[in-house]
């Protein structure tokens, strides 16, 4: 008896997706649930897990082939399988100890990772030689994201030495990355790669550039500035950061003012928080925050559901959450859809100023960016204080320049004077 494997539904408005690798070979055993292909869709990845216990007996489609919802990717034959299944019965019972000690106790962690054996000079550089059992491999291999275990498989990484950043130790992307150094440096490309590289874009990047240009082309965007003075986030953000994450256990960061900032402005100006469909203005009566977070694979976009109803500590945590999924590549597509405002953060890489292009179909996105101590006059005395560039894109059709000037002012007064945002004036 054999159980198809069939590319899933994606998501809404989602057909199609890419094979990025299968994550098992035909003919190995394979137990239910247990994750066998990597799919790459426009948004976000996934995987596929098998239907029951057996042996992935066929593969149809290979990695790169574009595949529709419904297409059977391949086949399990199921076969006895109880001895391998009290087996993995027993590993996931040793992941799930490990990642309770991993949250209740600290980890001593190794000074140093030992990368290269000393005792063979002839193996491939990027194989880490330190002892470990198969089963302590596979175990570990289980926490592991898509992106990270594909690294992990494709060199041959002893992942027992490599140290995580992630939490509870995760090991990330960026970890592997740092430690193996696999980006040549700039002046390596040339003898790596050669003059020219050709590579083909991912469906992410593809939709990226697709949503961008339709954006420019479909838009009537125009694009207003202002600056706000941080002196009073960052003076509330040092007297109680202490406090703040020893209560929530997580930081006080700036984005949570952003955000709050935004949904007063958005309330006072509804058309902002609104788009257009065919002859009509849809006004969104609901806040939902999306905010850019950029990636190994490119930027994306996750919402803050019903931001208007959080406080600053679940809209922190939310972010950090989010923001882990997105840099682990484990975000979903409910975490992508239903952003009706949209908040980009390019002061984070050291940008002055730049004119954000609207993620449709919003109507507006706001760009913070770096914070820089500048020479202004208050009261006719010239004083230093900590400045940052606001930019608001927005769509011309059908937000007028006043709500677009006034918006960023609301913006503006309540960063300036915060207490402002827990009065909701």
């Amino acid at each position: 008896m054999s159980e198809k494997i069939i590319v899933p539904e994606l998501g809404e408005s989602i057909t199609q997706a890419t094979v990025a690798k299968w994550l098992k070979n035909k003919g190995d055993k394979v137990f239910t649930d247990e994750p066998l292909v990597e799919l790459e869709t426009d948004k976000v990845n996934l995987e596929v897990p098998s239907p029951i216990n057996g042996v992935l007996s066929d593969i149809n489609s290979n990695d790169g082939d574009t595949v529709e919802v419904g297409t059977i990717l391949g086949l399990i034959s199921e076969v006895e399988v109880k001895a391998d299944t009290e087996k993995k019965q027993k590993k996931e019972n040793i992941v799930r100890e490990e990642n309770n000690n991993l949250i209740n106790s600290d980890i001593e962690r190794q000074p140093e990772p030992k990368i290269f054996s000393e005792e063979s000079s002839d193996q491939d550089p990027l194989i880490l030689t330190n002892e470990i059992s198969k089963d302590e491999t596979e175990i570990k291999h289980k926490v592991l994201s898509p992106a990270v275990r594909k690294i992990v498989s494709d060199k041959r990484i002893n992942i027992e030495d490599v140290e995580g950043s992630g939490k509870n130790g995760q090991i990330l992307k960026g970890d592997l990355i740092n430690l193996m150094d696999l980006n040549p440096k700039p002046n390596e490309r040339k003898i790596k790669y050669g003059q020219e590289e050709r590579i083909k874009m991912t469906r992410l990047r593809q939709t990226i550039a697709k949503r961008l240009k339709e954006a420019q082309e479909n838009a009537a965007m125009l694009t207003t500035f202002n600056e706000v003075d941080m002196s009073n986030i960052i003076k509330m953000r040092e007297e109680n950061q202490n406090d703040f994450q020893e209560r929530f256990g997580v930081k006080l960061g700036f984005m949570s003012f952003f955000v709050k900032a935004s949904i007063l402005g958005l309330k006072l100006f509804p058309a902002i928080n609104a788009e257009i469909e065919g002859e009509e203005i849809i006004y969104k009566n609901y806040y939902n925050i999306s905010f850019a977070v950029g990636t190994d694979r490119g930027l994306v976009v996750p919402v803050l559901k019903n931001a208007d109803e959080s406080s600053f500590a679940d809209i922190e945590k939310n972010i950090k959450k989010l923001s882990e999924k997105a840099k682990e590549g484990n975000l979903n597509i409910e975490d992508l859809q239903g952003g009706t405002f949209t908040i980009s953060n390019g002061g984070v890489y050291g940008s002055m100023l730049s004119t954000p292009i609207i993620n449709p179909p919003q109507s507006g996105i706001l760009g913070m960016h770096n914070i820089v101590k500048r020479a202004v006059v208050l009261n006719d005395e010239i004083k230093i204080r900590p400045l940052m560039y606001l930019a608001l894109s927005y769509d011309h059709r059908i937000i007028d320049g006043k709500d677009s000037v006034s918006f960023l002012k609301t913006i503006k007064e309540n960063l300036e004077d915060p207490r402002r945002l827990f009065l909701d004036i």
